[in-house]
């Protein structure tokens, strides 16, 4: 049979990150430490809030209320304990002026009041023994944390008679910002070195194992740095910083686990180093270019929400893939190169094989899976299909809530104090309902509109109106909850109540009113972006209809468990006191779109992987089952243990005291984990197997826009005529011709074989 050979080629991009590699590490050195200096002190320029529709009428509410009445916002809470004395005895309310009057002189406090002036009930514990002392901190987010730091030492404690503990929302989230940083730093320690041991399990090779972890830090120092210029054009959350972390880790170890592996692969197999760099380039390079783009995109749809604390992970996250994968892509290729042979020195496992037989092949295991999924395609499809869906239910009953103090721990002050407010104040101080008016109006007018919303249902109290100029507002105390859906609906009721001026609602339940509208807005809008380019770029990878339309479906069936475990866990309390978190019975609205943007992302990630893998194949035997066989035997041990390392830095990130935190790590971790071990090693080679050959179909108008805009993994190698039914390839035998053996034992011939190299004419990688 006649066979076509030419030696591999080498690239244009391949000569250009090879051309000079010492100088390239050098540069990115420089440039390392360059973002080292350039992100230093990001943390502290980062926001805790972010969860509000900044066009939404409760946003403008509030911001009219602090320029023209700032009294009515007040942020600072100081809860006075009298112990076991009334808050009305004159040693404590003598003592309690002190304290307010110290206050009030302190530069950047606004709008002191308390019990102890105003005599209002709501400022008074039911037992009598507890009130409160209310001010506003002016600023922003950083200079009112920078009060707060000045003020605070010198409130705090006890003075005389009474004892003074500090809430409200600006020590709440100046709280839970310090916990993120100090949660932060405490999981990269965990996670680095356990990350450093799997991979030297993976590898053996402890400088192999090295590269990953090199990679992972660059991304996370380049995209603090992102994050840092970000700070000086708009608002950043905190909480972006533990995705930094998470998908600098993560993604750049999988990117740089698909490129050594492959390169040792190449080296193992006879070539030298310059030629493997290309191979791997050619092959591995491709997937991972495609994996990049694939999980950007999932994390760019956060961008057509309005508020910042998505738009802060769609920065990050977008930043830290797109740097992952270019040092994946740069600076990997240029390290290997200088290492060549030495990729695999300092194997440490021989440490653990002397005296020992030595073991099989891993890749064993995989081919066994293959073949007893693809015997079983239907009972594994119907199957997992059927555990994902049913570990997914719970999420039918989620309730969706607002972020608030109990994000932190029981034992943080910020949250002892708003708890004390829930348990023993009247209604719920600081979670009232204000009703801003706006145009002129007569004292007959006002007290006409508040005599119709206190006739509204699930109304406790109306306060004011306070007036100035020609604006007004009321503040209206919900029954209940702050946030609980009695209060939601009074939401709706005091916006649709007729009144003879201009009025907008604001509050805590009006915001997340507002935050659900503007997500549930737009929702449809990200998921359209999400699927319609994931659909393109795996045709682009593939050429063929189903699978774009297999990777999408699987890949959102994969994510049901970690919503199940969300609502069962977070929003139900289950396991609360193992994992020491307080459950508020509701999950925060932003969080299920930020968690299914970042797993439907890394769920592509490990299906590129797979189905580049089964493509290559595919292009070279044409035969469906085996390059379905053979993918998952090449990938599956790779993604496994890429899954694993992922899962072991998004439970680090789980540690964490905050629960919003704890919550996406951990959560993403059991996605992760799920996608890898039952979606991609079972539910996908099932599904495939079902559809047959039907799964390379595709109309003739879209084969030819893939033959000349698309991406194939590699050098594809077929059977002599077998390149006439590249996208629909004839059964076996179906050439009239007899297979090739598998002289290799792994599903490709040696050259002496019946195989021809079909390559590329456009130039490479």
């Amino acid at each position: 049979m006649t066979e076509v050979n030419s030696p591999p080629q080498v690239g244009r991009w391949t000569r250009l990150v090879t051309a000079r590699p010492r100088l390239s590490l050098l540069a990115a050195l420089v440039l390392t430490v360059l973002a080292v200096l350039a992100g230093s002190g990001v943390a502290d320029r980062l926001g805790a809030g972010g969860w509000e529709d900044p066009a939404a009428e409760s946003t403008y509410a509030t911001k009219a209320l602090e320029r023209e009445f700032p009294d009515s916002q007040p942020n600072l809470l100081l809860l006075v304990d009298a112990g076991g004395a009334s808050v009305d005895d004159p040693a404590v309310a003598a003592q309690a002026k002190r304290l307010t009057a110290r206050l009030a002189a302190e530069r950047g406090v606004t709008g002191v009041g308390s019990y102890w002036s105003a005599k209002s009930p709501a400022l008074r514990a039911e037992d009598g023994h507890e009130a409160l002392i209310a001010a506003r901190i002016t600023g922003d987010e950083k200079q009112m944390g920078e009060t707060l730091d000045r003020v605070a030492p010198a409130l705090r404690g006890t003075h005389g008679p009474v004892k003074v503990e500090i809430g409200g929302i600006v020590a709440v989230r100046h709280e839970m910002q310090t916990i993120i940083q100090e949660d932060l730093t405490r999981a990269e320690m965990i996670a680095l070195p356990i990350t450093l041991l799997l991979l030297v399990m993976v590898f053996g090779s402890a400088i192999a194992a090295l590269l990953p972890l090199g990679i992972g830090i660059v991304a996370i120092l380049g995209t603090n740095a992102v994050l840092r210029g970000l700070t000086e054009f708009t608002d950043v959350s905190v909480f972006a910083m533990n995705l930094t972390t998470a998908l600098g880790l993560g993604l750049a170890i999988d990117y740089a686990l698909f490129i050594v592996r492959r390169f040792r692969e190449e080296l193992s197999s006879g070539a030298d180093p310059l030629q493997a760099v290309a191979t791997t380039l050619r092959t591995a390079g491709r997937t991972v270019l495609f994996s990049a783009l694939t999980v950007a995109v999932s994390l760019a749809a956060m961008l057509v929400f309005p508020q910042y604390f998505l738009r802060s992970f769609a920065y990050a996250g977008m930043a830290v893939v797109l740097l992952a994968a270019a040092a994946a892509l740069i600076l990997l290729p240029a390290a290997l190169l200088l290492l060549g042979h030495r990729v695999n020195s300092l194997d440490l496992r021989r440490l653990f094989r002397r005296g020992r037989s030595p073991s099989k092949s891993p890749d064993t295991g995989w081919t066994r899976t293959a073949n007893l999924v693809m015997r079983r395609a239907p009972f594994f499809a119907l199957g997992t299909t059927a555990v994902l869906v049913l570990l997914g239910l719970p999420f039918l009953g989620v309730k969706f809530g607002t972020a608030d103090d109990r994000q932190l721990p029981a034992s943080a002050e910020s949250h002892v104090v708003q708890q004390h407010l829930r348990d023993n104040f009247p209604g719920s101080p600081g979670g009232g309902l204000e009703v801003l008016a706006e145009g002129k109006a007569t004292p007959a007018q006002y007290a006409a509109y508040k005599e119709r919303i206190t006739a509204l249902p699930g109304v406790l109290r109306v306060d004011g109106p306070l007036v100035k100029a020609d604006s007004a507002y009321f503040t209206v105390q919900p029954e209940g909850e702050a946030v609980d859906p009695q209060a939601q609906h009074l939401v709706g009721e005091l916006r649709a109540t007729q009144a003879p001026f201009a009025t907008n609602v604001t509050g805590t339940a009006a915001v997340l009113v507002d935050s659900k509208h503007a997500i549930g807005d737009r929702l449809p809008w990200a998921a359209a972006f999400i699927a319609i380019v994931t659909l393109l770029l795996v045709f682009l990878l593939t050429g063929s209809v189903l699978i774009p339309i297999q990777a999408v479906l699987l890949n959102a069936l994969s994510l049901t468990a970690m919503f199940g475990a969300v609502v069962w866990v977070f929003q139900d309390g289950h396991l609360s006191g193992l994992l020491g978190f307080t459950s508020p019975g509701s999950i925060e609205t932003t969080l299920p779109v930020l968690m299914f943007c970042v797993a439907f992302g890394l769920s592509m990630d490990y299906g590129v992987f797979l189905l580049s893998r089964i493509k290559e194949e595919y292009d070279r035997t044409g035969d469906h089952e085996e390059s379905v066989r053979q993918g998952l035997k090449r990938t599956g041990g790779l993604i496994t243990a890429a899954a694993i390392i992922l899962a072991v830095v998004m439970v680090a990130i789980g540690t964490s005291r905050v629960t919003n935190t704890k919550m996406l790590g951990l959560g993403i971790a059991l996605a992760v984990l799920m996608d890898a071990m039952i979606v991609r090693s079972l539910l996908v080679p099932a599904v495939m197997k079902l559809t047959g050959r039907a799964t390379w179909w595709a109309p003739r108008m879209l084969r030819k826009a893939h033959d000349r805009f698309g991406l194939s993994e590699g050098e594809a190698t077929l059977p002599v005529g077998a390149g006439l039914y590249r996208h629909g390839a004839p059964p076996r035998g179906a050439t009239g011709q007899d297979e090739p053996a598998d002289e290799n034992g792994d599903g490709t011939a040696d050259a002496s074989g019946s195989l021809r190299t079909l390559r590329r004419t456009s130039g490479g990688a």
